[in-house]
């Protein structure tokens, strides 16, 4: 099956954490059409009406699975925001180029209700609501939990968990109907992450290395699977596209490795590391040894093709899974990241080369590839370089004062393969209230990480 990119524009949240005058956080409309006048450049910017929210991730009110409704469209965009644990509903279908705040969430709201904050990740149901996952409670500390919001009125209307069954941590979830099943991962403690990453939080029990499965119609926590010291923060999870699959795959940052989860034959649920990135021995950092940190995975609409990015060591990779447990490394492509060759760091062990810094347009990328989003025919891949203020401010200082950028990758669907479109630059550092981080990209038709099919 081939899909078409029809989407001639993307979202993407956007910070300021640069200077000491605080200024809004906004959601950027960017040009992504070749034929058009205006093409990478942002033609729209929403502010919202508060400070130091972190917008972060994003999602829609309606998707694939709830288009069995002729009723619901995806016109609007749900903004959760990390630090504050406001949400905001956003009008996209009014003007789709010029988006509108349609309505606030307060935090008071998330705390009262539901004893959550820190919202991050946005599915909708086939129910017609929406849900969010949560990082912790209003006091910081870690709790996974996941807020339900009225898919018309977008009020708060309770957990989805039951009580007291909320996981140790919470980031990331796809659920799967077919066979009554959700997925849920951990990131850490609010309160542990927020200034950036100590190892000793690690040791300390302050993040997570879990994937917690959860029957999707009782909402009960059936089954956690400790993924062990080569799970350490599992982040993104995606199950395939196919309804019918009984497998996906989930990237450990701190352990720099991919682990595919399946049903077994007994009926319950298991995972095995199948891609791993080795540390690099490095001199001139803060630790003897780097992890590649895996922030970001994403499979193809076809189910054909993994990617995910390295944010410290600054590669993209692209993995043929049609061997679901043995991946197969065809694409790699080096942007940015800290071991660039004219960098402080020297890598002492490594059969790779460090690559040299990425120019484009006269532009060197800052920081490394972060956030991906893949276009529906699988051909363009648009990456992001900034991961979460506080960690960006730790690990690449530099992006803090000039901006992050975004950029786009040609992708071989056939044979597999990247390559840096050098025709395509939105540079960020060049806003006109100074430089921003921006996150992830969101397509207004849907894409690969936020459609779920029945």
């Amino acid at each position: 099956m081939r899909w078409t990119q029809t989407s001639k524009i993307v979202y993407l949240p956007c910070i300021y954490r640069n200077t000491n005058t605080l200024k809004p956080d906004y959601l950027a409309t960017v040009d992504v059409d070749p034929k058009s006048s205006t093409y990478c450049q942002v033609i729209h910017r929403l502010p919202m009406p508060n400070l130091c929210d972190e917008l972060h991730h994003s999602g829609w009110n309606a998707c694939s699975s709830c288009f069995g409704d002729a009723s619901r469209k995806r016109n609007r965009l749900i903004l959760p925001s990390l630090i504050s644990s406001r949400i905001y509903v956003v009008d996209v279908e009014t003007n789709p180029r010029a988006p509108q705040i349609h309505k606030i969430v307060e935090p008071v709201d998330l705390f009262w209700k539901c004893g959550l904050a820190n919202p991050h990740t946005t599915h909708c149901l086939g129910n017609g609501q929406v849900m969010i996952s949560c990082l912790g409670d209003p006091s910081g500390n870690g709790k996974g939990g996941f807020v339900l919001l009225d898919g018309q009125t977008f009020d708060v209307v309770g957990n989805w968990e039951h009580p007291g069954e909320a996981a140790p941590f919470g980031y990331d979830f796809w659920y799967q109907p077919q066979h009554n099943v959700m997925i849920s991962t951990e990131w850490g403690a609010p309160k542990a992450l927020a200034n950036g990453f100590d190892p000793a939080d690690v040791a300390g029990g302050h993040y997570g290395s879990c994937l917690h499965v959860w029957n999707w119609d009782t909402h009960r926590k059936l089954q956690t699977i400790d993924l062990g010291k080569d799970g350490g923060i599992p982040l993104e999870v995606r199950f395939l596209h196919d309804p019918s699959a009984t497998e996906g795959y989930v990237g450990c940052a701190l352990s720099g490795s991919v682990f595919r989860f399946y049903k077994t034959l007994e009926g319950d649920w298991a995972a095995e590391s199948v891609i791993s990135i080795p540390s690099k021995k490095v001199e001139g950092w803060t630790l003897p040894e780097m992890p590649g940190l895996i922030t970001d995975i994403l499979i193809s609409l076809d189910d054909r093709f993994l990617y995910f990015s390295n944010w410290l060591h600054g590669d993209i990779r692209q993995y043929d899974i049609t061997d679901r447990r043995k991946p197969r490394l065809v694409g790699q492509l080096f942007l940015g990241g800290s071991i660039v060759s004219d960098g402080p760091v020297k890598v002492l062990q490594d059969r790779e080369k460090q690559p040299d810094p990425r120019i484009i347009q006269g532009r060197r990328v800052p920081g490394g590839p972060q956030m991906l989003q893949l276009s529906l025919d699988g051909l363009r891949l648009y990456v992001t370089t900034s991961l979460y203020s506080g960690w960006d401010k730790q690990f690449y200082p530099d992006m803090i004062k000039e901006g992050s950028v975004m950029m786009q990758i040609d992708v071989d669907s056939v044979n597999g393969g990247l390559s840096l479109n050098e025709n395509f630059l939105v540079d960020f550092g060049k806003e006109p209230d100074g430089p921003v981080l921006a996150h992830e990209v969101r397509y207004p038709g849907g894409d690969c990480t936020s459609d779920i099919w029945l």
